[in-house]
């Protein structure tokens, strides 16, 4: 078969960085960025979050082939917001509202167990 091994899909070889950064050369105050080891899921994340910030002007994510977990991903942003800005941002809206899901389950876990002692007391 031609799959690569499961493991390859999210291990990283020793001393490979998990992104590139390089500037886009077909555009003012872009960017390209590799991810390695990552898929759809990360991409459409980080392009949506993106997307969601009126200073960007064009995000947009590709895979190349899918057997391999890597993506390109290109930000292009208005003159005077550095499109690195744009990317750390994004990442930190995604951390800051993934910490609410989890304390949003961790609440409602929390009562249903009460619930449930409840009941069988």
């Amino acid at each position: 078969m031609n799959a690569p091994d499961r493991f390859e899909l999210f291990l990283l070889p020793e001393g490979a960085s998990k992104l590139t950064i390089e500037p886009d050369t077909k555009a003012a105050n872009a960017i390209i960025v590799d991810f390695e080891k990552e898929d759809h899921t990360l991409g459409n994340l980080i392009r949506a979050y993106l997307l969601k910030d009126p200073k960007v002007l064009f995000a947009a994510y590709k895979i190349e082939h899918p057997l391999f977990a890597k993506f390109k991903m290109r930000i292009q942003t208005i003159e005077g917001y550095d499109p690195k800005l744009a990317l750390k941002s994004a990442c930190n809206e995604i951390v800051k509202n993934l910490s609410k899901i989890h304390n949003n389950f961790e609440t409602e876990w929390n009562l249903q167990t009460l619930a449930q002692e409840d009941v069988y007391m």
